[in-house]
């Protein structure tokens, strides 16, 4: 399946049905009367977030969406049949703008969530509801209420636990597909990952969610290769595991790249907690590894782990770290949530 975060799609609700003008008529029934009934509603779309679905690209085929028409009421009082609603689903992580791409309609976090983008045009009253004491035979009715029709954007960011960040070929599919049961491509050259990958990592009887995500350079915020159209998918992460290449001339260079450009996107990222780590030091002496991980401990201000994903040394130490810093994250917000909850 082909990963796609962005979409642009054309929505429209039902309209509401015509009220009807009928009176009633039958033998032996001396005053009939008015008797029309009431259109029906129009259809709403509506937006859900359901699961098993991590991207976006069943809305690249189809990118119309129109809810049903309400049905014009009819004789004998009855009221029209309501148009059917037209429900979007999407994966949970997915925001929706409005046509500008910068105001914010929803932001569908959990499985589950719904909202209304578009509600139904209303149904028209039919004559029946005209009726006064001084206009018993009133031939008024009204129009059913045109749906809205909207151009919207649904934007998707990955929910994942734990965020790999770092430059290209540092060896980060490598470790994602070490930790979990995930298959990405892995090469060895630069931006073998075009699209963020996620996996689910187990530790004992506990297991969080960790997003790969391609590869950044300098100049990305300006759209310099993959540009950092893809940080938004880290952006709900807790924190973030920077994977820095340990066989490049300069590690204190390749991390400061990657933090700059999180400077540069800003969105909470630069604040998120950091784990460090040294990759590739299979191919490094133990001169070496002493060396890049002095430069990478000075240059990031604490301390650096050491792992090899091709191997797996060191693999077990990163991923207790990252459930230990994840689950701090997790304790810190629920106490947030629970005192904004009881603040005044």
């Amino acid at each position: 399946m082909k990963f796609l975060d962005q979409a642009k799609v054309y929505i429209k609700s039902g309209n509401g049905g015509h009220g009807c003008l009928s009176f009633r008529r039958e033998k032996f029934i001396e005053f009939g009367g008015p008797d029309g009934g009431d259109g029906g509603r129009g259809g709403d779309v509506v937006a859900e977030a359901v699961d098993g679905l991590n991207t976006l690209i069943d809305f690249r085929f189809q990118q119309h969406f129109k809810a049903g028409n309400g049905r014009p009421g009819e004789g004998s009082q009855r009221t029209g049949a309501a148009g059917a609603d037209r429900i979007l689903r999407v994966p949970a992580g997915t925001q929706i703008y409005a046509e500008d791409n910068e105001t914010l309609i929803a932001d569908l976090r959990r499985v589950g969530e719904r909202v209304v983008l578009a509600s139904g045009g209303r149904g028209g009253r039919g004559n029946l509801h005209f009726k006064s004491s001084t206009n018993r035979a009133p031939r008024r009715t009204e129009t059913g209420a045109d749906g809205i029709e909207m151009t919207i954007w649904l934007r998707l960011k990955l929910i994942a636990d734990a965020g790999l960040v770092g430059l290209p070929n540092a060896g980060k599919s490598t470790f994602l597909a070490e930790t979990s049961r995930a298959r990405p491509k892995i090469a060895d050259y630069p931006f073998t990952t075009l699209a963020p990958a996620l996996g689910v990592v187990r530790r004992g009887e506990e297991e969080f969610v960790l997003a790969d995500i391609p590869g950044l350079i300098e100049g990305a915020h300006e759209g310099a290769g993959l540009g950092d159209r893809f940080l938004g998918h880290v952006e709900r992460c807790r924190v973030l595991l920077h994977l820095v290449d340990g066989t490049a001339e300069d590690v204190a260079e390749s991390y400061a790249i990657i933090r700059g450009e999180l400077e540069a996107y800003g969105h909470g990222l630069p604040e998120k907690p950091e784990i460090v780590a040294l990759n590739k030091i299979d191919a490094l002496s133990a001169e070496r590894i002493a060396e890049h991980e002095a430069a990478l401990a000075a240059a990031a201000g604490g301390a650096v782990l050491l792992v090899s994903g091709a191997t797996g040394k060191g693999v077990d130490a990163v991923l207790t770290r990252l459930l230990h810093a994840i689950r701090t994250a997790e304790r810190a917000e629920a106490e947030g949530a629970h005192a904004d909850a009881f603040r005044p």
